[in-house]
């Protein structure tokens, strides 16, 4: 009975520590970019776009070039929040005792 309490002990701290990472992801932002910095997109770690940045110079450019680089900056900023959050969440994980071959979902 003592491993299952000690099991469910975890298994609430792992709980708090994971709405308290949820809750710093909300808060950080990452800067994804594109053209050597001609476009960046600001985004919280849950995937909200707050600011979008682009340089004076690309309004001249056609239309289709500037879509091209704000998409390629939202990935960017994608890519970023998901390597942030899965450092954080495996970074989690490791400090639990979890049963050999046990696998969190991520």
């Amino acid at each position: 009975m003592t491993d299952l309490n000690a099991l469910m002990q975890q298994a609430k701290q792992m709980q708090e520590q994971m709405q308290k990472a949820q809750q710093e992801a909300a808060n950080t932002v990452h800067i994804g970019e594109s053209g050597a910095g001609l476009v960046k997109i600001h985004m919280t770690g849950r995937h909200d776009v707050k600011q979008v940045e682009l340089d004076d110079g690309l309004l001249g450019e056609d239309k289709d070039v500037i879509e091209d680089l704000i998409a390629a900056a939202v990935n960017d900023a994608v890519k970023k929040v998901e390597e942030n959050n899965r450092d954080n969440l495996s970074g989690m994980a490791a400090g639990m005792n979890l049963p050999a071959g046990f696998k969190l979902p991520f």
